[in-house]
């Protein structure tokens, strides 16, 4: 079923124009991702089929009673409520029609009602359809479906009757992605839903997702996420749009596919209209050939040249150097106790960091990742314990709120003011390589998007050549193709890394070293993320076997104790087993007999002989009976 279309859309914001021509459907059962440079245009396009924002030309259908839930990026759930309540709204609809059945049902109850059979019935009738409605809306369920949900966005450890206004801003994202949910519109639309969530909420969404009944339509920059989600991938690229069929590394396979199939076809017409021009240019003039020439002429006017294929738009380009290098101890973390206000968040935490590691730091939302960081660089004190720097360590730190961007500078002097030897055609010359050409320069940093704030954060950073980057969320807010830039840079990168990401991908090409921080401590693993994920696995199936393997000694006891009893129950299940064969064959016995009877009442020679046949019908009766007296002493063996 088709429930949404859009047809020859365009988008223009004053006279630039944003989208052109667009097309896109959605059907039931479609995860569509939608993929693109940041400023492409897909946010937009999402505001549009939410309806939020308007478009000039082309048009969007879709039938009345399909419902669109739309989650903008970072969006936080506002409300003077508490969790439980603000998430029970949802389904204020299904309380209301609880409380129409419970007045039902004591209507039901009041004995004049039986006096008046129109009024019984009307009541009974209303019953039956008001409960089916509610089954269907899922009225028996929806409690369990909230608490799953919260459970999933690991508000489960939280007292449901917390103030929403009290929690912090990822927080508030993941309770309005939550709501959302719960309410299971036709189409669901996310915009960048990934951003805030720890590794164990998007495994867990993931999961969601691909149960989900409704369709999707996504924007995300996370690939595992993508591959584990979508069938369809849409490309907005050049104010245009591409479908591609399958997840997201197979919509790369196609692609690339795509760009060398057209390549040839142009190169096969160009080489072909080239030959076509020379033998006109050679044989126009000459009386003998000129017919040929002529011919050939019409024949190049006729053909319908190809627009060469355009490649994939120009990447941002990244370099990470370091003055010199540190010593072989770059970082020591001895017992160390974090929080902020004088709450403790993380205790007894200790790793060290050697030159040439890169170290993803991985855990739950709320174990403390950012706030080691930000003690690591001095910007929040220790509450316990030791932090020590190797010789010659150089620190540069990306902030994953961007914080230390001034907002009333422009981009130009924001990198300049830093850098002020710095000749400014250099300056322009490394802003254009992420990105900022021309008058983009001149921008306010107020005045930039998520992804814009990030590459001017990461070329201010590259610029300061420091020997041990210390990384929180990175890849937020970039695109894929800047993220796989980022990757290679930091790949090729000769200091040392530690960084916090939910991005599993990057911290899988990026990472030698993986430390888990969760409440019990730190624990190290040796290896990328696909070895972390391994060890996980191997450890929670050691937990299992041991609580197996210490469920049967206990039960060891309790067996030997009861062989006996087993060795006399096992007796009286042979016993019934054999009685319950004996009773199915004799069943079957008397089934064949009937039959036999029947045939032979069917024979004019039997039903005309009056006395044939009314011995016949009292075997027929004394086979039915003895089956359905089988039939009563089988169903109690089955009982017992």
């Amino acid at each position: 079923m088709i429930l949404l279309q859009v047809q020859q859309l365009s988008k223009y914001y004053g006279a630039e124009l944003i989208l052109s021509n667009i097309k896109l459907e959605v059907q039931s059962g479609d995860r569509i991702a939608l993929v693109g440079r940041n400023g492409a245009g897909k946010s937009t396009l999402l505001k549009i089929i939410a309806g939020q924002l308007s478009h000039e030309e082309g048009a969007i259908m879709k039938p009345k009673d399909v419902t669109i839930g739309y989650l903008a990026q970072d969006t936080g759930l506002e409300s003077d409520l508490s969790i439980w309540d603000e998430m029970n709204s949802v389904f204020d609809h299904l309380r209301e029609m609880e409380q129409k059945l419970r007045s039902l049902e004591a209507d039901m109850a009041n004995p004049d009602i039986y006096n008046d059979p129109t009024r019984y019935n009307q009541v009974m009738t209303a019953y039956d359809q008001l409960q089916n409605e509610f089954k269907e809306a899922g009225g028996y369920q929806y409690e369990a479906d909230l608490r799953s949900i919260l459970h999933g966005f690991r508000f489960h450890d939280y007292d449901y009757g917390t103030l929403i206004s009290t929690l912090s801003g990822g927080q508030k994202t993941r309770l309005a992605l939550a709501k959302l949910l719960l309410t299971k519109p036709d189409i669901l639309i996310l915009d960048e839903p990934t951003n805030h969530l720890d590794i164990d909420t998007l495994s867990w969404l993931e999961h969601y997702l691909q149960g989900y009944s409704g369709a999707i339509l996504i924007v995300s920059h996370d690939r595992y996420f993508l591959d584990k989600t979508v069938n369809q991938v849409y490309e907005v690229s050049r104010h245009k749009i591409r479908k591609f069929t399958g997840n997201y590394s197979k919509y790369l396979t196609q692609k690339a596919e795509q760009f060398e199939r057209e390549m040839k076809q142009y190169e096969k017409q160009q080489e072909e209209a080239t030959k076509l021009e020379d033998f006109i240019q050679r044989n126009i003039a000459r009386a003998s050939t000129t017919k040929r020439a002529q011919s050939r002429r019409k024949q190049l006017d006729r053909m319908e040249m190809m627009a060469r294929p355009d490649g994939d738009e120009k990447p941002p380009g990244m370099l990470f150097d370091i003055n010199r290098q540190s010593g072989n101890e770059v970082l020591n973390i001895d017992q160390v106790a974090i929080g902020y206000n004088g709450e403790k968040i993380g205790t007894d935490l200790s790793f060290s960091v050697t030159r040439g590691d890169s170290i993803a730091l991985v855990g739950p939302n709320g174990a403390g990742k950012s706030t080691l960081l930000k003690s690591i660089i001095g910007v929040l004190p220790l509450i316990g314990g030791r932090i020590g720097h190797g010789a010659g360590v150089e620190i540069g730190y990306y902030d994953q709120e961007q914080s230390h961007l001034n907002r009333a500078k422009t981009v130009l002097a924001e990198l300049w003011d830093d850098y002020p030897g710095t000749p400014e055609k250099e300056i322009r010359s490394i802003l254009g390589t992420f990105l900022f050409s021309g008058d983009d320069v001149l921008k306010p940093v107020a005045a930039l998007s998520g992804g814009e704030k990030a590459r001017l954060a990461l070329a201010k950073l590259t610029m300061q050549k420091a020997n041990f980057l210390i990384l929180d969320e990175p890849t937020n807010h970039l695109d894929l193709d800047s993220k796989e830039v980022l990757e290679n840079a930091l790949i090729d990168y000769p200091g040392t890394l530690l960084f916090v990401s939910h991005d599993r991908y990057f911290i899988n090409r990026i990472a030698t070293k993986v430390i888990e921080l969760d409440k019990e401590g730190v624990t190290v693993y040796l290896g990328d993320y696909d070895y972390y994920v391994e060890k996980k696995n191997e450890q929670e199936e050691l937990a299992a076997l041991e609580t197996v393997q210490s469920v049967v000694k206990t039960a060891k006891p309790a067996a030997a104790d009861s062989y006996k009893t087993d060795k006399e129950q096992r007796k009286k299940d042979r016993q019934k087993a054999r009685r319950i064969e004996e009773i199915e064959t004799e069943i079957a016995a008397y089934e064949e007999k009937i039959t036999e009877v029947e045939e032979l009442l069917c024979l004019p020679e039997i039903y005309e002989d009056h006395e044939k046949s009314l011995s016949l019908q009292q075997q027929l009766d004394n086979a039915n009976n003895a089956i359905e007296q089988l039939m009563d002493e089988w169903e109690q063996w089955q009982s017992k």
